[in-house]
């Protein structure tokens, strides 16, 4: 059998103007999970990251002496998060006087708690229409491409040898869409999963002889409490 470990980037930079970078806690999460992964004996065969800066350069920090040279997989970007509060947003709050709201409340916060609170409840409602399908613009990946580019990926993974092991640095939207498709689970579950994925986690998976299993989804044992950040 075969193991594909997936590891959501270090803590980037989403209220700041350029939101594709690691915080410094950030930095520091990719470092602590490479040397844990590298302490607890995983000897990987392969390792992919996406080709944004922040899942490269937590491969880059993660990487151990002993790991082969990281292979980029353009499949693992996460959805644009950017594309969807810029230019999907705007179309949501002209139609859903709900989202509307949503918006001024998250326009009224100006940090701590408060804003990410408010900035999850937007989220959560822009990403539920965006899955939908029901509002699209020719600038932002449609869900069910990033779906199928997703599922691509994971079954080229599949398809390696036995006994290999796969470290594939990504972000949160290709974690929970990727365990959603492993439990072959409705394509709403893949958002839940998705919010819930911590900096710097740990979800892995077994794979062979055509079958893949869930074996654990988001560990953080690896991380002190000081470490642990959802965004």
């Amino acid at each position: 059998m075969s193991e594909l470990i997936l590891i959501r980037h270090g803590q980037a930079t989403p209220f700041e103007a350029d939101t594709d970078r690691l915080s410094p806690l950030g930095e520091q999460q990719a470092w602590t999970v490479g040397a844990a992964l590298h302490a607890a004996g995983v000897t990987p065969t392969h390792v992919l990251h996406g080709p944004l800066v922040r899942q490269r350069r937590s491969a880059q920090l993660a990487r151990q002496p002993d790991w082969p040279d990281p292979t980029l997989d353009a499949r693992l970007a996460e959805f644009d998060g950017d594309g969807l509060v810029g230019h999907l947003a705007p179309l949501l709050a002209e139609r859903d006087p709900a989202f509307a709201a949503l918006a001024a409340d998250l326009a009224a916060q100006t940090g701590g708690p408060e804003r990410n609170r408010a900035f999850q409840k937007y989220l959560e409602a822009l990403a539920a229409a965006w899955q939908a399908g029901t509002l699209t613009d020719s600038r932002v990946e449609p869900w069910a491409d990033f779906r199928s580019r997703v599922r691509a990926a994971l079954a080229d993974v599949l398809r390696l040898n036995g006994g290999s092991t796969v470290l594939a640095f990504t972000s949160g939207g290709v974690i929970g869409l990727t365990v959603a498709l492993a439990l072959d689970a409705p394509d709403a579950s893949a958002l839940a999963l998705n919010w819930r994925v911590k900096n710097a986690s740990v979800t892995r998976l077994t794979f062979g002889r055509g079958r893949v299993s869930l074996d654990t989804f988001n560990e953080t044992h690896h991380l002190p409490p000081d470490l642990i950040s959802w965004r």
